[in-house]
């Protein structure tokens, strides 16, 4: 139970720890926050069989998209601790590692690169944007403080639960 407990407070953690993170990048520097209204236009979609578009926010409206963009955000943060901890095996929380933590967070840019990004119509790795060298390298920044969310969150998991 434990384990279970751990792997959900580490994803949700590092999500916040993201979350925070592109909230100081939008109040020091102008750029804008991540829209997962859009992300849930798109999930919203592919039970309709729908899995590309042109451009998400031309796509139709779909019911709750805001919320079920902010949970897929969240859940996918959950999994993405669940694949730490699969990788590292379950002792990673006994003892967080640094370098684990950044080589997973960092890792999981894979998933916008090749899904996300492409199914909203900003190309594989933003290919598609107005300029995707600087898309692809917020990206990486993003989801290497997300890395770090998890490292910081495996410890406080370590000290919470007494693992």
């Amino acid at each position: 139970m434990n384990l279970i407990i751990a792997v959900l407070l580490t994803g949700i953690g590092a999500t916040v720890v993201m979350d925070i993170w592109c909230l100081l990048r939008q109040y020091l520097l102008g750029q804008a926050f991540p829209n997962y209204g859009m992300v849930g236009r798109w999930i919203g979609h592919i039970p309709r069989g729908r899995f590309i578009h042109q451009t998400i926010g031309k796509s139709a409206e779909i019911p709750a998209e805001h919320l079920i963009g902010w949970a897929a955000h969240y859940l996918i943060g959950i999994s993405f601790a669940a694949l730490l901890i699969f990788i590292a095996g379950s002792e990673w929380l006994h003892h967080p590692t640094l370098i684990t933590a950044l080589l997973v967070g960092i890792g999981t840019v894979l998933a916008p690169f090749l899904i996300m990004q492409p199914g909203m119509g900003a190309g594989i790795a933003a290919s598609k944007t107005p300029n995707p060298a600087a898309a692809r390298l917020q990206s990486i920044i993003t989801h290497g403080v997300f890395g770090l969310g998890l490292y910081f969150s495996g410890w406080g998991c370590k000290w919470l639960l007494q693992l």
